[in-house]
């Protein structure tokens, strides 16, 4: 994958999928036992973010600083992409500076429109269409917990339409598992996406199901959701989603339903109790003290969301170290 961008799940092959997993593994052993690991020293890269993040800047930058790598951080206010520079001069002035280019933002577009010019890896952070970094942090997840991915039962709780949902649909389809968006049909994902899943899961021993019926996450391995209100959506959508959504609230009933060998996961933060300025302002309007998912669960032994978060930086870091070439000869 040396000089290959990585902007959605299904440009990649299944076995670029796996190989990208089994190096983050790698990578978590050699950090977690004090294994040097900066092959890429004296290379830098620009970390482009036109929404905010935690996880994912985070991620990156001590990622980069663990490969050798120095890490450049620009903000809406300190770059001109797309205001008073294209996005196809901007990727080619940032190609001549820096070896590797991440991008957070909106259109799937513009990370596509970045990767053609740049000459260098772009690599997709976030954009409202996928979110490649955090399926991958979701499927070592997986595998670290079950030991396999293949024909592990995946239900996405909520709305599934956007990049959570669509990103996961397609990795689920990639890896031979059983993926199921368990919503109102309003907020299942788009037909030809659908389809487009359902012929790679033919291919690979998976399933696509779409159902708006709770009693079919019975045996799930996991389940998974995310907030109602996508970045960069209005308020005033708060209250039709919570009508909408309710319904598909991950609590102990529905967990109780999949079963003790199922695991919650969330790709956060996650609207689970008032303890945040937007939970709160929910909790005062509509009188409700938790949303997509419950307090309990959340905070359940079933719970791995930590797991998780922690894995964003060890996937992000093989996404680097395979698209990079190294620095350091052995």
């Amino acid at each position: 994958m040396q000089g290959k961008s990585f902007l959605k799940i299904i440009d990649l092959t299944p076995d670029e999928l796996s190989g990208l997993i089994m190096l983050a593994k790698e990578y978590k052993e050699k950090k977690k036992n004090g294994i040097a690991h900066d092959d890429y020293r004296g290379q830098n890269v620009a970390l482009i973010f036109e929404k905010t993040s935690t996880r994912t800047r985070c991620s990156f930058e001590v990622a980069a600083a663990d490969l050798g790598i120095h890490p450049v951080y620009l903000d809406p206010e300190c770059s001109q992409i797309g205001n008073k520079e294209s996005i196809a001069d901007t990727a080619r002035v940032l190609g001549r500076m820096f070896d590797g280019i991440e991008y957070r933002g909106y259109g799937q577009e513009i990370v596509e429109e970045l990767a053609k010019y740049a000459g260098v890896p772009v690599w997709n952070g976030l954009t409202n269409e996928s979110h490649p970094t955090q399926i991958l942090a979701d499927f070592l997840t997986i595998y670290e917990h079950f030991g396999k991915l293949k024909g592990i039962k995946f239900v996405y709780m909520g709305d599934a339409r956007y990049n959570m949902g669509n990103s996961l649909m397609m990795g689920c389809a990639k890896m031979g598992m059983d993926f199921v968006a368990c919503t109102t049909p309003e907020f299942f994902p788009e037909e030809k996406l659908v389809a487009m899943a359902k012929d790679i899961a033919a291919q690979t021993g998976g399933s696509i199901t779409l159902s708006d019926d709770t009693a079919d996450v019975a045996g799930a391995d996991v389940i998974y959701t995310d907030v109602w209100v996508s970045m960069g959506e209005p308020n005033e959508v708060w209250e039709a989603r919570i009508k909408a959504l309710m319904p598909y609230q991950v609590n102990k009933k529905l967990m109780d339903i999949a079963g003790p060998q199922c695991r919650f996961m969330h790709c956060l933060p996650a609207f689970h109790d008032t303890k945040t300025k937007v939970g709160k302002e929910i909790a005062d309007k509509f009188g409700i003290e938790c949303m997509e998912v419950t307090d309990e669960v959340f905070e359940s032994p079933q719970s791995i969301v930590f797991d998780e978060a922690e894995n964003r930086m060890h996937t992000i870091k093989a996404v680097m170290a395979a698209t990079l070439t190294p620095t350091v000869r052995k």
